[in-house]
């Protein structure tokens, strides 16, 4: 059964692994209302008693009874989906479905991560946030293998004698300092590429990289950014870059090489 199989679950204890439980547990459920909606419109009839839609870390899923341990070990999905199947289109039974499982994924991975701090939920859950929901790819409004640009939680804020401290040091320091050429105040994103890029590739991932300029496309509001490559990791094909607009970010070189997102600029 269901319950049995979650119960011999281990628990996932770091950023990483925890994330790896939601991505999984999130196929799994896709799967059942996506690619097996039919078998699982079958599973729950309304003549059976409360069912759960699970979801496992293997990508699996079932349709069963909830667990019998009061309370339970770990947060539970919605109980009694079967019955509101038979009063509802299929379509819109499957969204509800969707949204249900949305908050049991969320429930789950903030169990996992109760004794983390700010920055290690931050953490998590920026790496969470790079998928559509359940219920965006359901409802056919995002595409399934879509994926939002990760957005980095910032540091948290300096104490006020951090701050004053920072200021005496700078100011100490300005004249000798010059400002980077490469920040650029009031910067704003092209909605095409400069002619004088090219398409980045695999072959051009070298610690010859660092220092070039690019422009970065983000398919959230279809614009291009310019950045500066400051670091490349060849061993996990990551960068660190800069915006024009001063940020910072790590970006997956083969995931925005796959998806033609980075021009380079000679």
């Amino acid at each position: 059964m269901a319950n049995m199989v979650m119960a011999n679950i281990p628990i996932p204890k770091t950023v990483e692994s925890i994330y790896e439980d939601y991505r999984m547990r999130r196929e799994g459920l896709l799967m059942a209302l996506v690619d097996d909606h039919k078998d699982l419109w079958a599973a729950c009839g309304p003549d059976r008693d409360n069912l759960c839609l699970y979801s496992y870390p293997d990508g699996n899923w079932a349709v069963d009874l909830p667990v019998v341990e009061v309370p339970p070990e770990l947060p539970e999905p919605v109980l009694g989906i079967n019955f509101a199947r038979d009063g509802m289109d299929r379509k819109d039974w499957l969204a509800l479905c969707a949204v249900h499982s949305d908050a049991w994924l969320m429930s789950l991975i903030f169990f996992y991560a109760a004794r983390f701090d700010a920055d290690g939920r931050a953490e998590l859950f920026s790496l969470v946030n790079q998928h559509p929901t359940v219920y965006e790819v359901v409802t056919g409004r995002v595409a399934r293998n879509k994926m939002y640009k990760r957005k980095l939680p910032r540091p948290a804020g300096p104490t006020p004698a951090q701050q004053a401290a920072a200021a005496a040091s700078a100011a100490a320091m300005a004249a000798f300092e010059e400002p980077n050429p490469f920040v650029r105040p009031g910067y704003q994103a092209a909605d095409q590429p400069l002619p004088t890029g090219r398409l980045l590739t695999a072959a051009d991932v070298s610690p010859a990289l660092s220092g070039r300029q690019a422009e970065l496309f983000w398919p959230d509001d279809g614009k291009w950014y310019l950045i500066q490559f400051n670091a490349i990791y060849q061993d996990t094909n990551k960068a660190d870059v800069q915006y024009a607009t001063g940020e910072f970010e790590q970006l997956d070189l083969t995931e925005v090489i796959n998806d033609g997102h980075c021009s380079l600029l000679s």
